[in-house]
């Protein structure tokens, strides 16, 4: 697979994360911070056992599955719009990326 991390260590990182969020000192933001992470931490966890479930049966959990003709696909992004809306758009898949984020959204495609 790959040398990133792994979900194991994905699922500490937002349990530290979630510690110090609850430090956080406004309540609606600490609120809303948790929810985050705790719904982020929720999806891994299901993401996780679903991957097991499917490796059980004999299926390819990470299977790509390649679209049908006539699908829709996201429209690219101009640089004028990637201008204006001061984020960058990506080199993979050309969708709109953050300018706080590290990778494309849309693909996962890294900066």
């Amino acid at each position: 697979m790959s040398d990133g991390p792994s979900v194991d260590e994905f699922m500490r990182h937002l349990q530290s994360v979630l510690e110090d969020a609850e430090t956080i000192s406004d309540d609606k933001d600490r609120e809303k911070r948790l929810w985050q992470i705790e719904a982020t931490l929720q999806e891994t966890i299901i993401f996780k056992n679903r991957y097991f479930e499917l490796k059980e049966h004999g299926i390819d959990p990470l299977r790509l599955i390649d679209p049908q003709e006539g699908d829709p696909t996201p429209p690219r992004t101009t640089m004028a719009e990637a201008v204006m809306s001061s984020s960058s758009s990506c080199g993979k898949c050309g969708s709109l990326m953050d300018s706080d984020l590290n990778f494309c959204p849309s693909c996962g495609e890294k900066k």
